[in-house]
């Protein structure tokens, strides 16, 4: 590890991404599958934007003119590997939306001992990683023609995530986040307790289902997933971006206005589980919002408490909330930030076992290589035991890790 003197402590880190290498679903698929599952093709860009919060890539022809890049192709899909899946490493005027293939990205990105080498760079003990390829709840094998199949991709995933991201070579500092059939709630809820078997404590949903096609969690169709979730202490993941819909305002905004308000899914999405009843129905269960940052959470709250007691003649919750949604939030949810100054200064109001740390590599907002000098610079005035909480303990409790954090699919 880093051996830079410093009284920060090791950093776990909730929020990272890993991105797939070229075989994993190669290498797990029945053979009959693998003509259509998942695989790397390399093949020039023909057209790429990204406005109103939608990314739209084209593929073009082998020897067709432009840049040439690694692409994923999945029954139609066409997804290529863009620098901004793995953007650490370059000066910030160097990051724009282009193709790569993988020899252009940071080892770091899908190899295990060069992803651990960077961790040690960061001061990162441990790492949580969403997908890239999946997306970030596994949208890509949700909205596939064939189930039989996304159902065998989301357990090769799985078994990949496992066995091999976290398997022996990472000496339990990376940490499992599996994916879920979010088709089937049944078939969900059999893949949590298959995993939970082996160690696993985090599972990736999304944050607002219904932009999928998917339905609300107002509704009892996902209670399958989630008393799997309670049962098992299983912690429900859901990154900015799961719902396959970034905030935005226009057809023709930039990616900057995007960028500047990622957080309001997060927001939407909490008071959707706050006025749910699904944290009383399900009273162990556990959520987080990765990438969301925590500033915007102490309005939200007391909004929420004034809506709950003002309103509960015709708020159309006062027979499944039964106490105030702030009281929930500190039972029950957990925001994760990166870089929040203002949120940490309001620490009181959001709650100091409410607040995980990330570093979100390697994508372009990453703090790295200094996630702990930005994290000594915006926690200077907080007492060390609080940074202490909110840097590795809250982190170790939620995720089952042992007391030196790490992961160990034996506990």
């Amino acid at each position: 590890m880093d051996t830079h003197e410093s009284t920060f402590p090791l950093i776990i880190s909730v929020d990272d991404h890993t991105v797939e290498p070229a075989t994993v679903w190669q290498d797990r698929l029945p053979e009959k599958y693998r003509g259509t599952g998942p695989r790397i093709v390399r093949a020039p860009v023909k057209e790429m934007t990204f406005l109103g919060g939608r990314f739209k890539p084209v593929m073009g022809a082998p020897g067709d003119d432009g840049p040439v890049g690694d692409w994923w192709v999945y029954e139609d899909l066409r997804r290529p590997l863009t620098r901004l899946d793995t953007a650490v490493g370059y000066d910030r005027d160097e990051i724009r939306l282009e193709v790569i293939t993988y020899e252009q990205m940071r080892p770091g990105s899908y190899d295990v001992p060069a992803r651990l080498a960077d961790m040690d760079v960061n001061h990162v003990q441990s790492a949580l990683c969403f997908p890239t390829f999946p997306r970030f709840c596994g949208q890509t094998f949700t909205e596939a023609k064939d189930h039989e199949l996304g159902l065998l991709c989301v357990r090769a995933y799985n078994d990949w995530m496992v066995e091999e991201w976290c398997g022996p070579e990472a000496h339990g500092r990376l940490i499992p986040l599996t994916l879920i059939p979010l088709w089937d709630p049944e078939l969900a809820a059999e893949e949590v307790r298959r995993n939970a078997a082996r160690g696993v404590r985090a599972v990736a949903f999304s944050e607002i289902p219904p932009y999928l096609g998917l339905p609300s969690v107002h509704t009892d169709d996902w209670d399958p997933f989630l008393a799997a979730c309670d049962e098992t202490g299983t912690v429900v993941a859901m990154h900015i971006g799961s719902s396959s819909r970034m905030p935005s305002t226009s057809a023709d905004a930039p990616p900057a206005v995007g960028s500047t308000i990622t957080f309001a899914n997060c927001c939407f999405s909490m008071v959707d589980w706050l006025m749910s009843g699904k944290f009383e129905q399900f009273p162990n269960l556990k959520v987080m919002y990765a990438e969301g940052q925590i500033g915007w959470i102490p309005y939200i709250l007391e909004r929420a408490d004034v809506v709950w007691e003002e309103n509960r003649g015709w708020g159309g919750v006062a027979d499944k909330v039964h106490r105030p949604p702030s009281e929930l939030f500190t039972e029950h949810v957990y925001g994760c930030f990166f870089d929040d100054a203002f949120g940490l200064r309001n620490l009181d109001a959001i709650g100091v076992g409410n607040v995980l740390y990330e570093t979100d590599y390697p994508h372009s907002d990453s703090t790295w290589p200094k996630s702990r000098e930005v994290g000594e610079a915006q926690m200077g005035h907080l007492e060390p035991e609080v940074v202490e909480r909110i840097v590795r303990r809250n982190a170790i409790e939620l995720l089952g890790l042992s007391d030196d954090g790490l992961w160990d699919g034996t506990r």
